[in-house]
């Protein structure tokens, strides 16, 4: 039991938001893995007990064998010595093993927790938030929930018993010398509660700072292209640079108040030896007692040293940690948007037909993209989006999957509404090719086995031919097994394109959204492609995005979409005839191109 001003104290350091987040983590991981923590705690029990043992005999060493220069003594306290020597080392080989196996657990549960709340939030998240203060909070809050829970297991199992047993010791061999040596550790706690906000404030500051870099240099290295070809490496340099250096001046901050307890430490635990030291001398030599006592208590303070410092400290080590906790917290309490409601139907797509009803959506308030936008894409043919760039047209596409939910309006595929039918359903039933090419940092064939994972290596190849990749792919050492590199960055623009087009061929959705799908290929391989992707369309719902419109000509409805509004549409023919804004996109760009011929 504490003294009550000593237990004030420790409380009026602990602040109620460090509380209730250390509440927590034991309440969740702590209670998970409470029979592995009980392993450790009975090692550190061990550990603490053995300690104590060896103060203690370290009076009996003193007396009987240089006192009484007992004989028989030296092989007896040396044989215990010894044996609390190894038995101490076994448990803290035991504790070690213990508390790092369920600290491993806790890591990897919490990236799995995590995992799942991320996969389960919309797309509007991760286009708000920066891929590096994502991967901080993945990584960092997960080893967070670990360390803090080590640390105070660590605290309360080794330190605080360790410093309860030496105390024990120091008490049976002399009370008084006992008060002197304890003195040290409420002045201790006192002196660093001024410490702990200081530390809080610098900590945060260093945590964002470290976001900082990390975004920026992984902008700086995705755009290397960009850097290089606008010569930006002296700019990005210095502003790195600029961050980095604010980094360390944060750093060196939260190390020298962090090093400030140390000083108060030292001397505190040199005032306590020297009084101890002049009691017991003075005792020995004129008050008739023991050298034993005077080492036993003199090895208890010195080896109790250590773990009282580190019990002094230990709210100020916890700050570092808290904070990663309490960023795990927040990705785990965020609600799972994209979690489909008990008991909603899967989507059942019969012909294809897809229809936009009065749509209203914008990805900012008050700023609308789609305004009212209606259209019909029919089962089995092919419906072109056309127009202007920033009309809508690939907001379409992202509301059509459920990327973003519309504000008001219907969308429905063969009648059902979207939005109430569960989400894999949905996406399962849609095949994807963009102008922007997403690959995986693996092999070829991997990027190609997304569209269906189950798919035979047949049915890959088969896929890579109608999307005339087989050629290109068997030219490579490694074929199909060739790795892409990172967002396939060892493949030109037409190669990736083609991948991701034999992504879809093995999908065979019964729905098919082209973005730009042919944007990226030369006059030969478009040809080649556009061939392959008309047998892809064949008896599937297509919807195409195109600002090239000879590549819709053949289109069974073109959709005129400007301003968040379908203002035209029909066939080719037929919209040329009314020479409306389709007419006039059509001119623009035969115009252009005739421009660029003749030249």
């Amino acid at each position: 039991m504490l003294p009550p001003k000593l237990a004030n104290a420790f409380r009026n350091m602990i602040s109620p938001e460090t509380r209730d987040t250390v509440g927590r983590l034991f309440l969740t991981d702590g209670r998970r893995h409470w029979k592995g923590y009980a392993i450790s705690f009975v090692f550190m029990g061990i550990m603490a007990a053995t300690t104590s043992g060896l103060a203690y005999l370290m009076g009996d060493v003193i007396n009987r064998i240089f006192v009484e220069q007992s004989s028989s003594a030296i092989w007896i306290l040396s044989a215990a010595v010894l044996a609390l020597s190894i038995t101490k080392g076994f448990a803290a080989y035991g504790q070690a093993v213990a508390l790092a196996r369920v600290g491993n657990r806790i890591v990897a549960d919490n990236q799995k927790r995590v995992l799942d709340r991320l996969f389960a939030q919309d797309v509007a998240y991760f286009s708000g938030s920066h891929t590096a203060e994502i991967m901080l909070r993945f990584n960092t809050g997960a080893q967070a929930a670990r360390n803090v829970l080590n640390l105070i297991i660590t605290s309360l199992g080794r330190d605080l018993l360790s410093v309860i047993g030496l105390t024990a010791v120091m008490i049976i061999q002399d009370p008084f010398m006992a008060c002197i040596g304890l003195v040290v550790m409420p002045i201790a706690v006192g002196g660093v509660r001024a410490l702990i906000r200081k530390v809080q404030k610098i900590f945060s500051r260093e945590f964002h700072a470290a976001i900082k870099i990390m975004t920026e240099s992984i902008e700086a290295f995705q755009g290397i292209r960009t850097i290089k070809s606008f010569t930006m490496e002296d700019d990005q340099r210095a502003k790195i640079y600029e961050r980095i250096d604010r980094m360390e001046k944060a750093s060196n901050r939260m190390m020298r108040a962090q090093s400030q307890s140390g000083p108060l430490m030292e001397a505190l635990g040199g005032v306590a030896i020297g009084l101890v030291v002049m009691y017991a001398g003075w005792g020995v030599l004129h008050g008739g007692r023991t050298p034993g006592e005077f080492f036993s208590v003199i090895t208890a303070l010195l080896l109790s040293y250590e773990p009282a410092k580190r019990l002094a400290r230990l709210n100020i080590d916890l700050t570092t940690h808290l904070l990663g906790a309490r960023m795990l917290f927040e990705i785990l309490d965020r609600p799972a948007v994209e979690a489909d409601a008990p008991g909603t139907p899967d989507l059942v797509v019969e012909s294809g037909k897809i229809e936009f009803d009065d749509v209203f959506f914008g990805y900012r308030e008050n700023e609308p993209v789609l305004r009212g936008l209606s259209f019909v894409a029919e089962a089995g043919q092919t419906t072109a989006l056309v127009g202007p760039s920033g009309g809508g047209k690939s907001t379409v596409m992202n509301l059509l999957e459920r990327f973003y939910e519309i504000k008001s309006g219907t969308i429905a595929i063969d009648g059902q509404k979207i939005n109430q039918v569960t989400r894999k359903s949905l996406r399962r039933s849609i095949g994807f090719v963009s102008q922007d090419v997403f690959l995986f940092s693996g092999s070829i064939r991997e990027n190609i086995a997304a569209g269906r994972p189950s798919a035979s290596e047949e049915e890959i190849v088969a896929a890579a031919r109608a999307a005339h990749a087989h050629d290109f792919i068997m030219g490579f050492e490694n074929g199909y097994d060739s790795f892409v590199g990172e967002h396939g960055a060892q493949l030109s623009g037409g190669q990736r394109q083609r991948i991701a087009i034999a992504r879809a061929f093995l999908k065979d959705a019964p729905i098919l959204l082209l973005d730009e799908a042919t944007a990226a290929l030369d006059s030969e391989s478009e040809a080649e492609v556009q061939k392959a992707l008309h047998e892809l369309q064949r008896n599937r719902t297509t919807l195409v995005i195109a600002h090239r419109l000879q590549t819709v000509i053949n289109a069974d409805r073109i959709c005129v979409v400007e301003k968040g509004r379908v203002v035209e549409s029909g066939r080719h023919d037929e919209l040329v005839a009314k020479r409306g804004r389709y007419f006039t996109l059509h001119q623009l760009q035969f115009a252009g191109q005739q421009e660029r011929l003749s030249a």
